[in-house]
This record gives C-alpha cells, sequence and structure tokens, in this order.
C-alpha cells in the first residue's frame, strides 16, 4: 500500500467528523497509504499510547467489490494465527459507514521499498528468505495458504525482521474440493504459479511456494525471473518455466531456484525439502515461540500432510468478541430494520438442517431459497428477515451462522430446532 500526495483529502475523513479520534479510543495520527478499497492509518491508543495501524474499510466498497467473504475470512484467519512474523490483529470496530481492522504498527516499511533501492547481498537475502519460508510453513500447518505473497505483503519492523500481512485472499482447507485442490483464479500476476493459469486446480502450499521462489529471486538479483510488458508473454514464461539467473549466482542457490520455480507442482519443492536445503540452513534459527490453545475441536481429526489441521479451528472462527462481530453490517436487510445474530454447531447434515428449517418457515408462511450453503428465509414481498450461512468444520460437524430481521429467528425458529444444536458433553 502505498503513500499518497493525497493524504490531506484522504484524512480529510477523520478531520472533518471525529477531530482525529475515532470511536472514542483511538488517536488518529496521520494516513500511511492507501489502495483500492482501504486507507491505513497509523494512531495511538488513548488510554495506552501504543502505536497502531488502523485498516478503514468502506461497507460500500465492500458491498460493490463483493468483498464480505474476503473480509471475514481476513478476520478469521488473522484471529487463528499466532507468529511473531505475522501483523497481529488486535481487533475489528464498526460504524455505521466503515468497517476498522486495528492491527499491530510496524514501522520499517514494505520490503518492497527497501529491495526498490539496491538488491540485497546473498546473506540478506537468505535471512530475510529463511524467515518467509518459517511463517509460510506456519501458516500451511494451521490449514492456512496466503495466495497472495508478494514483496508489498511483506513489512520490516524496527528490527529488521519481516511481518507478513494481508490474508484477505487466502485459503484455508475447507475451502478445497474433494479433491484437495482450489480453483480460485487469484494472486498478483508476476508471482502466480503456472498451474493456477492452467485453471486445472492446484494445491495451495505449492503456490505458495512458487511466489516464495518469485521473492527470493527478487532480493537477490533486483528485478523479476518472469517479466515482459505484455501480460500474456509473461504468463507464457510463467507457464513455461523461462528464467535465467546471473552467472555469478552460488551453486547452492542455483538449485534452489530450480527447485523453487518448478513448473510441476508435483515435483516443486515443499516447506519441509526446503528446511533441510543446505543453503537454506546456513545459519538458520529456528524462530520459538508459544503457541495459543483455544480448545480446538479439531484436534486429532484427520491429520493432513505436515501434521497441519484438515479443518479450521472451531471455535477461532465462532467465538468472536463482540468487537468481531460483523453480523447485519453487509447484504440483504432492510436498513432501518434491527438485525440480530445467533451461533452454533450442529453435527447434523447440510441436508438435514435444510429439511427442518424449511419446515419450520413453511409453517410460519416464509419462503426458503437455498444457494450452496446458504439459505435466505423470505416474507411477504420477498423481504428477507432471516440469512443462514452454513460451514464445515470437521467431517461430523458444521457451523450455522444466524441473522435475522426483527428477532424472527428466537421467535419462530429457536424453539423448534434447539435439537440442531451439538452438545460436546452428550456425545
Amino acid at each position: 500500500m502505498e503513500e499518497t500526495s493525497e493524504s490531506s483529502a484522504e484524512y480529510s475523513e477523520f478531520t472533518q467528523t471525529t477531530e482525529h479520534i475515532l470511536l472514542e479510543k483511538y488517536e488518529i495520527v496521520r494516513l500511511l497509504g492507501c489502495g483500492s478499497f482501504a486507507k491505513v492509518y497509523h494512531a495511538r491508543n488513548i488510554k495506552t499510547g501504543q502505536s497502531v495501524a488502523i485498516k478503514s474499510i468502506s461497507k460500500k466498497s465492500i458491498i460493490k467489490g463483493r468483498l464480505t467473504s474476503n473480509i471475514k475470512r481476513e478476520i478469521a484467519i488473522m484471529r487463528q494465527l499466532h507468529n511473531p512474523n505475522i501483523v497481529k490483529l488486535f481487533e475489528v470496530m464498526a460504524t455505521k459507514e466503515k468497517i476498522y481492522f486495528v492491527m499491530e504498527f510496524v514501522n520499517g516499511g514494505e520490503l518492497f521499498a527497501k529491495v526498490a533501492k539496491c538488491r540485497c547481498n546473498e546473506n540478506l537475502s537468505r535471512r530475510y528468505f529463511q524467515q518467509l519460508i518459517s511463517t509460510v510453513g506456519y501458516c500451511h500447518s494451521h490449514g492456512v495458504f496466503h495466495r497472495d505473497l508478494k514483496l508489498e505483503n511483506l513489512l520490516l519492523d524496527e528490527k529488521g525482521d519481516l511481518k507478513l500481512t494481508d490474508f484477505g485472499l487466502s485459503a484455508v482447507t475447507p475451502q478445497s474440493k474433494n479433491n484437495g485442490l482450489l480453483y480460485t483464479l487469484c494472486g498478483t500476476p508476476a508471482y502466480v504459479a503456472p498451474e493456477v493459469l492452467a485453471q486445472k486446480g492446484y494445491n495451495g502450499a505449492k503456490i505458495d511456494i512458487w511466489s516464495c521462489g518469485v521473492i527470493l529471486f527478487i532480493l537477490s538479483f533486483g528485478y523479476l525471473p518472469f517479466n515482459d510488458q505484455n501480460l500474456m508473454v509473461m504468463y507464457q514464461k510463467i507457464y513455461k518455466g523461462e528464467f535465467c539467473v546471473p552467472k555469478w549466482t552460488s551453486p547452492g542457490l542455483r538449485h534452489l531456484f530450480s527447485r523453487l520455480l518448478d513448473t510441476n507442482p508435483i515435483t516443486r519443492i515443499t516447506v519441509d525439502e526446503i528446511f533441510q536445503d543446505p543453503w537454506f540452513r546456513k545459519g538458520y534459527k529456528e524462530i520459538k515461540f508459544l503457541e495459543h490453545d483455544n480448545n480446538s475441536l479439531t484436534k486429532g481429526v484427520d491429520q493432513g500432510n505436515h501434521g497441519s489441521s484438515k479443518f479450521l479451528n472451531a471455535f477461532d472462527v465462532i467465538s468472536f468478541s463482540s468487537g468481531l462481530d460483523l453480523s447485519g453490517l453487509f447484504e440483504g436487510f432492510d436498513n432501518s430494520a434491527t438485525v440480530e445474530s445467533d451461533r452454533f454447531i450442529t453435527a447434523e447434515t447440510l441436508e438435514s438442517i435444510t429439511k427442518k428449517i424449511g419446515e419450520v418457515a413453511t409453517k410460519g408462511n416464509l419462503t426458503m431459497r437455498r444457494k450452496d450453503w446458504n439459505l435466505m428465509l423470505e416474507g411477504q414481498n420477498g423481504k428477507l428477515v432471516v440469512r443462514i450461512e452454513m460451514c464445515r468444520l470437521t467431517e461430523k460437524l458444521m457451523v450455522v451462522e444466524v441473522r435475522s430481521c426483527e428477532g424472527v429467528w428466537k421467535k419462530k425458529f429457536q424453539p423448534e430446532l434447539s435439537t440442531l444444536i451439538y452438545h460436546p458433553e452428550a456425545s
């Protein structure tokens, strides 16, 4: 996110309405930069004096850009991950028009800005790459694939250590199809893996590794491995794996590039193999940190590669603090209506849940529409009164999130659907 010459105009978001104070809690210091959908500010906690970064996103932009699922996913992922090289999310707040991410303030700037001035020497490139792979490996072990790794999403703290940010395009394991592959075309063109371009399904871990290879290449040589003014020509180079390293490149680094930028995802190097690579291991110090145990329901359930959990931590997703409750902020409901929310875990199947809710809806003269894992219950004149979203957590459990207009869910549905709720002590 680049700093802009229009800072004074953008800064008026606060100067004209809140006198630099956001929700009586944070004093806005200055605008750091802005992108297509968000602005990022440096702010201070009024009580503690702690510096924070606040990402401001317009709800209109979210709806217009169809970013609702991206925002929810980014919140869920950032609340789940606890790693010294990942930017911390402290809280999420909302006003009538905007959503605010309150995050750790990283004051060293983007790694992109550093490399733009001068390429790194081999030892510094290795140090950054070691931190990057350690962090990416941690994400993968928690079932999270970033899918947009690039220099602009790598920040530097005051010690010169990496901080990974921007999980808006990330995927979690449950988004994969039954074959374990992802299909969404995403990522930044110069960093995208060839299998993503082929649109035949891809392994989230392997495309992150490819992007890490591109990042290491830029750190080492100061330019992109695949580049052309014509985007399609660049894509062809990526698909064929056409890149060249300078003659002075050390043999160890040259070999590692051949494994990182391997166009065949099956033979491409894995995180575990990178940790064993001689060039990578030189001077490597494993990062030690305390893992937060949130009483995950997924412990011991269908462990995937590298010991990673196949499913997103259930309680990380459903047990948001009040500051993270985004109920009613988004699509569908009448702006004048009072929107309430409910979440519960169930061991019922998707079809069973749909059938039981449909039966109650019919009794209450409501029309039910279903789209994939979403149910919309409409009253007279097609007015939306209940919206239900379901997500699989484990092979046996699902989380159900309900948003209801004027208490319809609690009055008409809860009494008759109490048997849907999963009670761990009864299992």
